[in-house]
């Protein structure tokens, strides 16, 4: 990942230091689909691609095809996936 160090905004251990920092009682919460807030599931470790062409609504890293070669790990904080009533 040499070279692509400027499109990440943090890393685990950046993350870490500033969590460290704020009150440890705090609910962790992500933005929503449309807005508002959600809750987040635990974080995980899994194999992205970057694609900073997509459109700004599919995200610029994407769960590679079997055949990408070009992928990378990172640490996903994903929002809870509530059905819509």
């Amino acid at each position: 990942m040499t070279g692509q160090k400027e499109i990440f905004h943090f890393t685990v251990g950046q993350l870490v230091e500033i969590l460290k920092s704020l009150p440890q009682d705090l609910p962790v919460l992500t933005s929503g689909y449309e807005g508002g807030f959600e809750n987040i599931y635990p974080p995980r470790i899994i194999n992205v691609v970057h694609e900073p062409e997509n459109p700004y609504y599919d995200g610029e890293f994407q769960t590679p095809d079997k055949e990408e070669t070009n992928t990378f790990k990172a640490v996903v904080l994903q929002r809870v996936m509530r059905e819509s009533l």
